[in-house]
């Protein structure tokens, strides 16, 4: 049971976490250093501008086809990966053993909670997937001799971390949910034999009479 709760803590966390990262558009950051009163910040959806009184302006993306092929691919894993934990956090919901659903049968409530870990850890790979892609290619980029040093470059955004813990929260909530399933299918006990009725035992018992008694009925 404590297991099932950490796992669904940290699952309903990485979740939450993973939506937050896929919209946020914090995943690269840019400081000028011709005019260091602005930041601008790159996510999957648009790029903002924040000046220094606080004044944020942000502009979407042109075009989804002219973007770079890693924020592409990244959106779409993104989204897959946010429907996924939610499946995941539905599924291994309905599975847990304080739940009354499906108490009569104790074999499904464990395939739903492995269902549930299993797509929860979907869930985690299709984040850190994509989080892992940009990272390295903004390393790749601000590492580049062949651009001169007076240019900008990119460097990692705060959605980049908050990315990569929301996958490690996903990957480890659904091995925990899986795990407890198989370790509660293990641990179910076998159905008991059914018992003998008492009339069904007084039936068998009655050779055992004595003739004495069966004279006295007489």
């Amino acid at each position: 049971a404590k297991a099932q709760a950490g796992g669904m803590l940290l699952a309903l966390l990485g979740w939450v976490s993973s939506c937050v990262t896929t919209f946020v558009p914090l995943w690269k950051n840019l400081n000028l250093d011709l005019n260091e009163m602005e930041v601008w910040n790159m996510g999957l959806w648009q790029v903002c501008i924040t000046q220094e009184e606080g004044v944020v302006e942000c502009q979407a993306h042109g075009s989804f086809l002219a973007l770079p092929p890693e924020l592409r691919i990244s959106r779409l894993l993104m989204c897959l990966s946010n429907g996924l934990g939610l499946l995941g956090c539905l599924l291994a919901a309905l599975g847990l053993e304080g739940w009354r659903t499906c108490e009569d049968k104790p074999g499904r409530k464990q395939r739903l909670l492995l269902a549930g870990g299993v797509t929860l850890g979907m869930a985690g790979i299709t984040t850190l997937v994509p989080i892992s892609w940009v990272a390295y290619n903004t390393v790749l980029d601000f590492w580049d001799e062949t651009v001169p040093d007076i240019v900008p470059r990119w460097e990692f955004g705060e959605a980049t971390f908050l990315g990569w813990f929301a996958g490690a929260f996903l990957a480890t909530a659904g091995l925990l949910l899986a795990c407890s399933a198989r370790s509660s299918r293990t641990a179910t006990p076998l159905a008991p034999a059914c018992r003998q009725a008492p009339a069904a035992q007084g039936l068998a018992g009655g050779h055992h009479l004595h003739p004495r008694n069966a004279d006295l009925v007489i």
